[in-house]
């Protein structure tokens, strides 16, 4: 197999109306079937009127659903459209001072109305990929990504394929979308002003009569199974008291892992007396003992932690490291948790034995 990657030379400066089918086709007059169109997804933001002129921190706070992690100035965020990056994508070079691009609103649409545009002047059919640079977790440097694509499919499943010495692959999920990205940023670069290229020779574009495959949500990872949805540095800052909840329910799979996380980071010595149930937010919110706990009317768990009767005065001394072990725990899950502490010594019906108070999870009302 030949594999060719060639620049797209002579596009001018993209201004917002510019149609970039046709500048692609116009500086690119020898496409071919088959062909990978990588288009740098700061033409695609000017081009659709994506530039606004605001302060560069301000562009990332209205970016940003979720702060990921940060040091000094630098914020690792997940943006409105799920991808986890720097600064959610906001980007001040390559034009003009006070002013700066942010992400397409939706680049699966964008790769579409390209493609779409490209097949209409041409007759040929190609696939689009748009891509973006990222930073990336345990190695230094950047490299593109893919943040939307048309026409190809995301992933190469090599799962369940046999290697040439006989071994079964399990987990060989290729994601051709962002190799093709990478591979594409070689030859257009960074400060070249070359903003699009073609990838010739893979076998991966769909017929154009196609419908499209899942677009670039089905590339980023789902929360529940990201390992690492913050950084470490920021785990603390994270664990605050939720003010107010937004009263949907909550996955009981997050309470759970948390319950579990926490556990593991008793041991050794681990919480012999002191347990941990579980129960609906409703059966507290009417409770007079709780009338003043206004985060119970919009949680939708509570967690108690309590004593059992084997318990010791050392369990009762160990509590409050152990109730703290939870509260990150679920802010690492991503749940909203609010500390309530007990009414008085006596346990209010509904609650447990020798209970320590309460610890309400919900989903937080963002700030």
């Amino acid at each position: 197999m030949t594999l060719e990657i060639l620049a797209v030379q002579g596009i001018p400066e993209v201004v917002a109306g510019d149609s970039l089918a046709a500048l692609i086709v116009t500086h690119a007059p020898e496409l071919r079937d088959g062909d990978v169109l990588v288009v740098t997804s700061k033409v695609v933001s000017k081009a659709e009127g994506q530039i606004v002129d605001v302060d560069r921190e301000l562009a990332i706070d209205a970016e940003t659903v979720r702060v990921v992690a940060r040091r000094g100035d630098t914020r690792i965020v997940a943006t409105r459209h799920g991808f986890v990056m720097a600064a959610a994508g906001v980007d001040a070079s390559n034009v003009t001072k006070g002013e700066v691009v942010v992400l397409p609103v939706d680049s699966d649409a964008s790769a579409r109305r390209i493609r779409d545009g490209v097949r209409s002047l041409t007759g040929i059919n190609v696939g689009v990929v748009i891509s973006d640079t990222f930073g990336r977790p345990w190695r230094v440097g950047v490299t593109d990504a893919a943040v939307g694509f048309a026409g190809l499919e995301a992933f190469e499943d090599l799962r369940g394929t046999v290697d040439p010495y006989g071994n079964e692959l399990r987990v060989t999920l290729t994601c051709t979308v962002d190799e093709l990205a990478a591979a594409a940023d070689l030859v257009k670069g960074k400060t070249s002003g070359v903003p699009v290229a073609i990838v010739r020779g893979l076998a991966v574009v769909l017929p154009a009569e196609s419908p499209e495959m899942q677009g670039i949500s089905g590339v980023v990872r789902p929360i529940d199974e990201d390992l690492f949805s913050l950084g470490t540095r920021d785990v603390l800052r994270a664990r605050v008291d939720a003010v107010e909840f937004t009263g949907e329910p909550v996955d009981a799979e997050r309470v759970t892992r948390a319950l579990q996380a926490a556990a593991l980071a008793a041991r050794p010595s681990g919480w012999h007396g002191l347990r941990f149930t579980v129960l609906p937010a409703r059966d507290f919110a009417s409770m007079p003992a709780f009338a003043d706990a206004e985060a119970l009317t919009s949680a939708a768990t509570v967690i108690v932690p309590h004593l059992d009767d084997e318990a010791s005065a050392r369990d009762l001394l160990a509590s409050g490291a152990a109730i703290e072990n939870v509260l990150v725990a679920l802010a690492i899950e991503q749940l909203g948790s609010c500390w309530i502490w007990p009414p008085s010594p006596a346990a209010p019906h509904g609650l447990p034995d020798y209970p320590l108070g309460l610890i309400a999870v919900g989903k937080p009302v963002a700030d």
